[in-house]
């Protein structure tokens, strides 16, 4: 028959339409601001870094080994390392990075950063409102507001 799919189709469209007046379930739209869908548990948007204790200029975990910078495909994490060395959460010495920003308008959230990290200093976060006025600078994440506590 000439048009088939198209009349399975619109009796589709139409058992769903009449459908959602009956059945809550059968409702597609959200109301965003008030209601929100509930996160995959194995969701992942951007990342960001863990310190250990209260302080996160010391308790950083980043040892500025730059090994995300390198193996980052978008090249959106930019490192660069102390001079000097301070001592971390447990007192030992080491070095810190003096500049850590990630360009979350680049980044492609691939995960690999916190893949290769050595020390367990990066994790992807499950937070996706991040809408700015800011075109630029409001998408540049600097050190200061990628930690966070473990």
């Amino acid at each position: 028959m000439l048009g088939e799919g198209i009349v399975k189709g619109l009796a589709e469209t139409a058992r769903n339409f009449l459908g959602s007046f009956v059945d809550k379930e059968r409702l597609v739209t959200v109301q965003y601001p008030e209601e929100r869908l509930p996160v995959a548990e194995a969701a992942r948007n951007f990342p960001f870094l863990i310190y250990d204790g209260t302080d996160p200029e010391q308790g950083l975990r980043c040892v500025a080994c730059q090994i995300c910078e390198k193996e980052c495909p978008p090249r959106c994490i930019t490192i660069e390392k102390s001079k000097d060395k301070k001592p971390d959460f447990v007192g030992k010495q080491q070095f810190y990075p003096a500049v850590f920003d990630i360009d979350v308008s680049v980044c492609m959230s691939c995960q690999i950063c916190v893949e290769v990290c050595p020390f367990d200093a990066i994790r992807m976060d499950n937070e996706f409102e991040l809408s700015t006025d800011d075109r630029f600078g409001g998408l540049l994440w600097t050190k200061e507001k990628l930690a966070r506590p473990k």
